[in-house]
């Protein structure tokens, strides 16, 4: 299970805090990523071929809305939630002020 609040580090460095929590495992590729503070040695050749650039301050959920993920410190990764993508959370857009 995975908890609003919980830290989440992958192999390249890259960190994430759970916002919305719920059932299910985040991987980088086929890489778990793991909580923060747990002892891991993790090898380079870890990291995904295919992951990308994950921006600071960017939000990621689930395909299903069931997870929310925010990036706390950026990184390569290829962000998956039971093997699906998840997907870059567009900022909600607000009304003009005038």
């Amino acid at each position: 299970m995975i908890k609003t609040g919980q830290r989440y580090v992958g192999p390249s460095g890259m960190e994430i805090v759970v916002t919305k929590g719920g059932e299910g495992e985040l991987s980088d590729g086929s890489t778990p990523l793991y909580l923060k503070g747990e002892e891991i040695d993790s090898d380079p050749k870890d990291i995904d071929e295919t992951a990308i650039d994950m921006p600071l301050g960017k939000r990621f959920t689930s395909s299903d809305g069931s997870i929310s993920v925010l990036v706390t410190k950026a990184g390569k990764c290829n962000l998956l939630m039971n093997g699906e993508p998840m997907e870059l959370q567009e900022p909600k857009k607000l009304p003009s002020s005038d």
